[in-house]
């Protein structure tokens, strides 16, 4: 194992996360546009992985984020309270009656079935998130007074705005001072980055904070887009790690600083079934969990599934294997369940990590 971590007697936290946290309205097995009802849930690409190793791996987990003093904002801080993660680095934003200047991020959901494709669809520009800017947060105060083992955020955070980006990049670096081992999920959204006034921002910032980062986390096409390589190969055969290795030796010379790499392996049979295998790269140990057909729930939130049982083998020394065996457990599982966050125990993670079974447990 190439990492080393801090020990956990010196510190408050074994990771913080640092991204936006959402309001997801759920319209269930209907459709966004006839829905008459919707659940509510909280999520968010970097949130839901320290959510999950809170819940699932009881890990002390906390979260950096912005929410609008209003309501919803008291909705969603009751809803992370309830998944056991940490709110004392949430940063409070006076917001305006209308939410013109500061507001909660929305994010309506559909599950999608069959033929019928998975739908986001995001209303959450002008977010208290959004506007983070890199000096509202005291870095030095988390990761050396309080201590951290483990930092993770990612590429949707980072496209949310030029101040986003900047307060990505000050947070690694603050986190790489103090010895945090740092992971970053690609996570590339092309409709984040459409309407940026750069065409090159999301290949020049995700290429940043590569350079950065311990551990990086997509999949082959999120490599391929972000880093400036060509997405081809890796588009036509999501569920196939031969493209992702190859990535991987062409980037291991252009990244010495990454020590994990890290893919989920996709093949969308259909909405409601994919292939989902994993491989992870740890210096020159590369662990592989093959693809498997796996039926899907609802697919937000595997891939940071994924990202949480990666974390927790690192943070307990279990290594590379059980980092592809368990994130690919965790994924699975987490798309087995509705909302972005995983419902599960770590008994389950591991009994389907070591080849487990969906047979009733009686």
């Amino acid at each position: 194992m190439t990492l080393t971590l801090r020990d956990p007697g010196t510190c408050r936290f074994d990771c913080a996360a640092l991204g936006e946290v959402m309001l997801r309205l759920d319209p269930g097995e209907g459709r966004i546009r006839t829905a008459r009802s919707f659940q509510v849930w909280e999520g968010g690409g970097e949130y839901n992985v320290a959510r999950g190793l809170r819940k699932t791996f009881g890990a002390r987990a906390t979260v950096v984020t912005a929410l609008p003093r209003n309501e919803l904002g008291a909705l969603c801080e009751d809803l992370i309270l309830q998944g056991g993660v940490d709110v004392s680095h949430i940063l409070w934003r006076e917001a305006d009656p209308i939410g013109r200047d500061v507001r909660m991020g929305l994010n309506f959901t559909e599950r999608g079935f069959g033929v019928r494709g998975a739908l986001g669809v995001s209303d959450r520009a002008r977010s208290a998130a959004a506007q983070l800017k890199p000096d509202e947060i005291d870095w030095d105060a988390l990761f050396g007074a309080e201590g951290v083992r483990w930092l993770h955020t990612g590429g949707i955070f980072a496209a949310l705005s030029e101040s986003t980006a900047e307060t990505t990049l000050a947070a690694v670096r603050a986190a790489k001072r103090h010895g945090v081992v740092v992971s970053y999920d690609l996570n590339y959204r092309q409709s984040l980055w459409a309407a940026h006034p750069d065409p090159d921002a999301g290949r020049r910032v995700n290429r940043e904070l590569a350079t950065l980062v311990d551990v990086l986390i997509g999949d082959e096409y999120a490599y391929a887009s972000c880093l400036g390589l060509d997405p081809g190969p890796a588009r036509a055969h999501p569920a196939d790690p031969a493209p992702f290795d190859a990535l991987v030796a062409r980037l291991r010379g252009e990244l010495p600083n990454v020590a994990v790499f890290a893919a989920t392996m996709r093949n969308p049979v259909s909405a409601s079934r994919n292939g989902w295998g994993a491989v992870v790269w740890d210096g020159d140990v590369r662990a592989e969990v093959a693809p498997r057909e796996i039926d899907i729930l609802d697919r937000v939130g595997g891939g940071d599934g994924f990202a949480a049982g990666l974390i927790h083998a690192y943070l307990t020394a279990q290594g590379p294997e059980a980092a592809a065996r368990l994130g690919w457990a965790q994924g699975a599982l987490a798309m087995t369940t509705p909302g972005d966050t995983a419902m599960t125990s770590l008994a389950e993670v591991e009994a389907l990590a070591a080849g487990g079974s969906a047979a009733a447990v009686r």
